[in-house]
């Protein structure tokens, strides 16, 4: 049964590394706040199906959270997920889908290092998994001396921001319905990119047509068929081997800008992702070994 999620945890980061691909190729003919809010609005629709399956899946510990209101919670997270997006989005315009994917995958080693405001340990793996990850960026994004470029910063921005979308969920996915929290938050997302859209960008329907298809791709597959295949995959993987499977996300991303986009990376650009994905596994790995003790732990207690 792992291996089946491990498999299937395996296909979600195919489906999210390649929709950096169509993030861009769908720019090509449409703003990105446009092709934001028709791609969320879409992964709503295919949630829809999913929310009827599992409408009276009910877990105990729900019904004592009542005071826990899940379309506050998704609308907050609606919220973040939306400057998280949209700083992706743009960023996108002036950086390769290779680059972004793996700079977003960031949150990795990101999310370790929020605990500090937490006052939770940090363990060696992750200063080590950081360092790494460090000089991974800076061999991937800096040119001429220390600077960034422009929309590797701003793709930078977007992975800080979704270690703060990745903290919040965390805080709340015990006391809501985790697909309810979907739904709410890509609506809420979808709502306010398509607001932005109309205010700054030029929609036609000419343009939405000729998008068609990077749009489907990102908001039935990678929005959609992927969230619901990450529920899926989870109940049969370990929490660490999945953070380690769909980290792979940013591997599938460089491939796919490789493959459709032809997206060069010289030397310098492979040594920076190179070390970075060493950074995200050592992390990783050093969550994996947390999680063993605890469970030790665990087993030692219930003998007692």
């Amino acid at each position: 049964m792992r291996l089946r999620g491990n498999v299937i945890l395996l296909f979600v980061a195919m489906i999210w590394g390649a929709a950096f691909v169509a993030q861009r190729a769908g720019m090509e003919y449409i703003g990105p706040f446009a092709y934001t809010g028709i791609r969320f609005m879409l992964g709503c629709l295919s949630l829809v199906p999913v929310l009827y399956y599992f409408r009276n899946d009910k877990k105990p510990y729900q019904a004592e959270q009542k005071s826990v209101s899940v379309l506050k919670v998704g609308s907050i997270a609606g919220v973040i997920m939306f400057l998280a997006v949209s700083f992706q989005q743009v960023g996108l315009i002036y950086t390769t889908a290779g680059k972004a994917a793996f700079i977003t995958c960031l949150y990795i080693i990101l999310v370790p290092f929020a605990a500090v405001f937490l006052k939770q340990h940090i363990s060696g793996n992750t200063w080590v998994g950081a360092a790494l990850s460090i000089s991974g960026l800076y061999f991937l994004c800096v040119k001429n001396g220390f600077q960034m470029e422009y929309g590797d910063f701003i793709v930078l921005i977007c992975a800080f921001i979704w270690t703060i979308h990745i903290l919040f969920i965390d805080h709340y996915a015990n006391s809501v319905d985790s697909i309810k929290l979907a739904f709410y938050q890509f609506f809420v997302c979808a709502l306010l990119s398509s607001s932005v859209a109309i205010a700054i960008e030029t929609i036609d329907w000419a343009s939405i047509v000729s998008a068609a298809v990077p749009i489907l791709y990102g908001g039935f597959l990678s929005v959609g068929v992927a969230f619901t295949l990450q529920i899926v995959g989870q109940k049969y993987a370990e929490p660490s081997h999945a953070a380690i499977i769909m980290s792979m996300e940013s591997v599938f991303g460089a491939l796919a800008g490789y493959l459709f986009l032809n997206e060069y990376m010289g030397l310098k650009e492979v040594l920076g992702c190179l070390l970075m994905m060493f950074g995200m596994l050592i992390t990783q790995v050093g969550g994996l070994a947390d999680l063993k003790a605890k469970f030790k732990r665990q087993n030692k207690y219930n003998r007692l």
